[in-house]
């Protein structure tokens, strides 16, 4: 018999029991309503997650006092209103065999006044630049024992709406966190001890939430000046009367320091577990630990070794709902890339996911078969092009999908070939393996026109052929190689001694940092002010300080190439004109054009279903994201047409 996996195993946690060692970490995804009551969609997603095998599933980081919320539609546990929706959330969520847990929270220095409505308060009027820099108050006494009051008070409103677990957020640079840190405590009075307030924070839940199992969630350390490190963080954890605690959950980093609270996908999977590994040896409590848990070996490695006890997953299970039952039954999940894309668009609203189109949209997912399979060609087997036939033969259609190249994947699966990008590949893989157990028709190699298709009785036809750079007409062209940045890493050419590249969004910013590693020296030339302007913070935090420490980039920003020479180019800044060295070949990066050439002479099959151009092709790409939501919508569509016997317009 083959032994169970470690994560397998129940854990007892105070007075409850694990079914396995997985936990659904808080994450904050801005799903509530813009007071922080608990929404039908927000249900919806917790629920998915539940059913897909999570033995805790918490909420996210819930404010217990109107001046510590710090996202649009943050959820709400500061006063009694709050409680219905919670109830029927912890209803939901039990009901599917899992426990409920909230992270009770007060963003303190990091809450700003144009998201709370109030002036921030914290322990030192230390601002936070990262989300606005507004000067916080110090808190007196009064304050501080009125906020303790608060999480005492959430924590029975949790308790009576039916929540098994209460998390104190003690990590990342919010309130307790705060109190805890020689960077943000600077003060001189009995509230100078940093244990205080959340001793103080443990004794109210304690006494307001009786029997309620409570743990906390804490940095292991910092990584910024003064703040805390290992040794330091530890020692004030032995301060903290974790006898009243039934587990401690240990993470890393704060707001100025956010590649450690979320990490990117470059770094070493599991890479927080070696500074969890102390407290599980030390203490008596179970232990659980976060970051970039995304594979179960890498789980199983973790509670094996006595690493931790129980792992917190957030982006993987955000990915992928079911990854907990995939893992304890060896089948397929979607993999998280660490993109971070998700916590790029926290600021915006509600939290979406890259590989995961149903993300915040679990409510209008198709959940039943069609009534009506039909027949339908894709064409274009990229992202958009690959979610749409998984879609459409979930639903029982016969699909075969055709692609000009030789494999599958599209322009992703070249950007998957880049150095800050060594987890796009996986998501690719996951959708081969998927369209294969599915049954679609691949064909690849093939050029589709419309002679082509013509009298395969296609009931739909979508049309993911991606796009295309857009022709930039340069003077002096001639005078050496210009190409796309596409058509450069679709050559499979090696990376040369020295290349220029126009522009400085996302793909330039990828090439040339790929480029960089691999010896050669870059000139970037980009109209925009700031390289990699369209990307998220959290999606740039590692890429941009490397890019800026390196001898051999060269940046010309604010400015336009005007003429190319040989191993020159003219550039215009600001209506100067100036020339400057830029060898090798010219690489342009200017976004993308739909490459729709066939639309019109597709549409001319008029098939019954119609002619659908999803992801680029369709001007509704730009991410990954935007391109499987199109693709999937469309799929869907098509279901709801054949089912109700339409047809549809070409």
């Amino acid at each position: 018999m083959t032994t169970p996996p470690a994560f397998a195993a129940p854990l007892d946690l105070g007075g409850l029991r694990l079914r396995n060692r997985f936990v659904s970490a808080p994450m904050e995804r801005n799903y509530c309503e813009v007071d922080g009551t608990m929404t039908d969609d927000y249900i919806a997603y917790l629920e998915c997650r539940a059913a897909g095998g999570a033995a805790l599933v918490f909420t996210e980081a819930s404010y217990v006092r109107a001046d510590g919320k710090g996202r649009i539609r943050q959820m709400g546990v500061d006063v009694d209103e709050r409680i219905p929706g919670i109830a029927k959330m912890s209803d939901a969520i039990h009901a599917h065999g899992a426990l409920v847990g909230v992270e009770l929270n007060h963003g303190g220095r990091t809450a700003q006044g144009a998201v709370s409505g109030f002036v921030p308060v914290a322990p030192s009027p230390i601002p936070c630049a990262v989300v606005g820099g507004e000067m916080p108050e110090q808190l007196d006494g009064d304050d501080i024992e009125h906020i303790i009051e608060c999480f005492g008070e959430a924590a029975a409103r949790c308790r009576q709406a039916g929540v098994d677990v209460i998390s104190l957020h003690g990590g990342h640079g919010y309130l307790i966190h705060q109190f805890l840190s020689p960077a943000y405590n600077h003060r001189d009075d009995e509230w100078a001890d940093p244990a205080l307030f959340v001793n103080r924070v443990i004794d109210a839940v304690r006494t307001m939430a009786p029997g309620i199992a409570l743990g906390l969630r804490f940095s292991a350390f910092e990584a910024v000046d003064g703040g805390l490190d290992t040794a330091t963080t530890r020692a004030r954890i032995d301060a903290i009367d974790t006898d009243r605690l039934d587990f401690l959950d240990v993470s890393a980093g704060n707001y100025e320091s956010g590649q450690w609270i979320i990490q990117p996908g470059e770094w070493q999977r599991g890479l927080l577990a070696p500074h969890a590994e102390p407290y599980t040896r030390d203490f008596d409590i179970p232990i659980g630990v976060a970051g970039r848990i995304s594979s179960p070996d890498v789980a199983a490695r973790i509670i094996e070794s006595g690493q931790a006890d129980f792992v917190s997953m957030a982006r993987t299970l955000h990915a992928d709902p079911d990854f907990p039952n995939r893992a304890l039954d060896g089948g397929r999940y979607r993999p998280c890339i660490a993109c971070n894309y998700c916590i790029d668009s926290l600021a915006a609203g509600p939290v979406p996911c890259s590989v995961n189109p149903w993300v915040g949209r679990e409510l209008e997912q198709p959940s039943k078969p069609a009534d009506v399979p039909v027949r339908v060609a894709v064409v274009g087997a990229g992202p958009a092009g690959m979610a749409a036939a998984r879609d459409l033969a979930l639903a029982g259609h016969r699909v075969d999908l055709y692609d000009e190249r030789e494999s599958l994947g599209g322009d992703f699966a070249l950007a998957s070939r880049l150095h800050e990008y060594p987890e796009y590949a996986r998501i690719v893989d996951w959708y081969r393996a998927e369209l294969v157990d599915l049954d679609v028709t691949c064909h690849t190699g093939i050029r589709v026109d419309a002679a082509a298709l013509a009298g395969l009785d296609f009931d739909a036809i979508v049309l993911a052929t991606g796009g295309r750079g857009p022709a930039v007409d340069l003077p002096g062209a001639g005078t050496r190689t210009v190409r796309d940045v596409r058509e450069f890493l679709s050559s499979g050419d090696p990376a040369p001694e020295s290349i220029t590249i126009f522009g400085a969004d996302r793909e330039a910013a990828a090439v040339a940092d790929d480029l960089l590693q691999q010896g050669a020296k870059v000139v970037m030339i980009g109209p925009q002010e700031t390289v990699a302007h369209d990307v998220g913070r959290r999606g740039k935090i590692v890429l941009l300080p490397r890019l800026a420490a390196s001898e051999n980039l060269t940046t010309h920003l604010s400015s336009i190439v005007t003429r190319v020479e040989r191993d020159r180019v003219t550039i215009s800044t600001g209506g100067e004109e100036r020339t400057v060295d830029a060898p090798g070949e010219l690489l342009i990066s200017h976004g993308v054009e739909p490459r729709a050439d066939l639309l019109d002479e597709l549409r001319s099959l008029a098939p019954r279903l119609g002619v659908h151009p999803v992801g680029d092709a369709s001007g509704d790409g730009g991410s990954i994201h935007a391109a499987l939501v199109t693709a999937v919508d469309v799929a869907a569509k098509i279901t709801a047409a054949a089912d109700a016997r339409e047809e549809v317009s070409a």
